[in-house]
């Protein structure tokens, strides 16, 4: 589903499933542009670090990234001289249905929680993460943006190599 459909559609239950899966495709599809477009201008991508954990600010996390640090990732990755990344990592995310946590139409705002397998893999390395991804969506005259995603790993106080895309 397009940004512009969404725009038009009234938000249910079915309008949040179907923008969960379509940013997970985009991701699985390396269209990083188009995904970055879905986020609010002041969205951010959480991911913490203990289980549990309230506060990206005074805590230490995975990654906490507000658009400006998100565009900055997604151009490196897009770079002849990232080494890292020649081969390209390449990703596939397997989600559960997704559950509306909060719908709150007056306010336009939505929160969606979604259990998820998550694979990426560059050359012969393969990494697989499990967790929850907690959208909060905001309606916006160009439809549904992201003002946070969170991404909770079931392991996600272990030691971990490079994570280069986004789980």
């Amino acid at each position: 589903m397009t940004a512009a459909a969404m725009a038009v559609a009234p938000v249910n239950e079915q309008v949040l499933a179907k923008f969960v899966y379509a940013e997970a495709r985009l991701l699985d599809e390396a269209r990083f542009d188009e995904w970055l477009d879905l986020f609010a201008e002041d969205g951010v991508y959480w991911m913490p670090l203990v289980p549990g954990q309230t506060d990206a600010r005074l805590h230490t996390s995975l990654m906490h990234e507000d658009k400006l640090l998100l565009r900055i990732r997604v151009e490196r990755l897009a770079g002849a001289r990232t080494y890292s990344q020649q081969p390209p990592s390449r990703c596939h995310h397997l989600l559960q249905q997704p559950d509306v946590v909060e719908m709150s139409p007056d306010s336009g705002r939505y929160q969606v929680r979604t259990a998820f397998h998550y694979v990426e893999t560059r050359q012969d390395a393969q990494t697989l993460l499990a967790g929850w991804a907690t959208h909060e969506l905001v309606s916006t005259p160009d439809g549904l943006r992201i003002a946070m995603k969170r991404v909770d790993l079931v392991n996600s106080d272990a030691a971990f190599g490079n994570i280069c895309l986004f789980p």
